[in-house]
């Protein structure tokens, strides 16, 4: 028996999360500048070495396999690698699913489906045709919506995740909440972190925090708090009203690092044991550096024997505390 990845508070490291691209066709605001310089191609990781990096995570006990970006979908052959982890579901992982924009849904909604995929999140903010524009500055929410509709056609279940965002989304919190009640979706909302230069765009402008938003949606429903967990840093509530499930990602009002169960690896093999702190390990060069798996295993290894107790977000202080220089885009979102 191969023994489990436990980090030194003794929390199983059983969810991965992969970054298999840096590239999107959006350019939200909170995520990443306009112009973006991304990485050569050769500093990737190709689709070989992902599978083989994440067969070497599920042969270590990861049972939740998300693939994110950047945009996962505008990664040339994707599809190849999503069929090739496929073998791992009942044999291993328990979950292979990904975080889109949904821009490229319509497209792929259905090899995704044969693939295994039953579960996607969609990154949706607002449902305003103009304001959806301006947030992504290059997206199109019809596009969107119709990537939405063929994932729901094919069987998936859609969660939307939206980031709240203060003066932008406000207002659109109850609009929000009727739009997937009825369409059949659950609703997760995330404060906005402090990762990367935004340029002119300032965090604490944007910070809107969710014990703020909880209140708000309190004064209109009953929330019921549910012990549901979906392997992620969400804490749900059931809305008694219409009977849907939201959930809030509250790394700045509430630190949900003690129960953290995942580590991410972005597109150049760079595992982060922590979404908000710097150190990382270098997966790549003991995977290019030998055609056996002991290498990369022993690096994964020592990895985990050092993760972190926690993030250090903070805006308490009318300043940003505990920011990340890499985009969100670069580590995973």
């Amino acid at each position: 028996m191969t023994a489990p990845l436990i980090d030194p508070f003794a929390r199983r490291i059983d969810y991965l999360r992969v970054s298999v691209t840096d590239r999107c066709d959006f350019r939200c605001t909170y995520c990443m500048a306009e112009h973006m310089t991304f990485l050569p191609k050769k500093e990737l990781l190709t689709l070989e070495e992902l599978d083989r990096m994440c067969s070497a995570f599920v042969r270590l006990g990861v049972r939740k396999l998300r693939i994110t970006g950047g945009e996962p979908l505008v990664r040339k052959g994707i599809m190849t690698f999503f069929d090739g982890m496929s073998r791992h579901l009942g044999s291993g992982l328990d979950e292979l699913t990904l975080t889109t924009n949904g821009s490229q849904l319509d497209r792929f909604a259905q090899p995704l489906w044969d693939a295994g995929v039953r579960r996607i999140n969609v990154s949706l903010d607002t449902l305003d045709d103009a304001k959806f524009k301006a947030i992504t500055r290059w997206g199109s929410l019809e596009k969107v919506r119709r990537g939405i509709a063929a994932a729901q056609a094919v069987g998936m279940r859609v969660k939307i995740n939206a980031v709240a965002l203060k003066g932008f989304n406000e207002d659109e919190l109850f609009d929000l909440l009727a739009w997937c009640a009825v369409e059949g979706m659950d609703l997760t909302f995330i404060e906005v972190m402090p990762m990367g230069d935004m340029g002119e765009v300032q965090r604490l402008d944007q910070y809107w925090p969710l014990k703020d938003l909880r209140a708000r949606l309190a004064g209109r429903f009953t929330l019921t708090d549910l012990a549901h967990r979906t392997g992620g840093p969400a804490r749900y509530v059931r809305v008694e009203e219409t009977g849907q499930q939201v959930g809030f990602i509250t790394p700045l009002t509430h630190n949900f690092c003690e129960s953290c169960n995942r580590v991410r690896v972005t597109c150049t093999g760079e595992l982060y044991m922590c979404l908000g702190q710097e150190d990382m390990a270098d997966l790549r060069g003991p995977l290019r550096a030998s055609e056996a798996d002991g290498p990369l295993e022993h690096a994964i290894r020592a990895a985990i024997a050092r993760k972190p107790k926690g993030h250090d977000f903070d805006y308490s202080r009318q300043a940003v505390a505990g920011q990340v220089t890499r985009h969100m885009s670069h580590t995973g979102g």
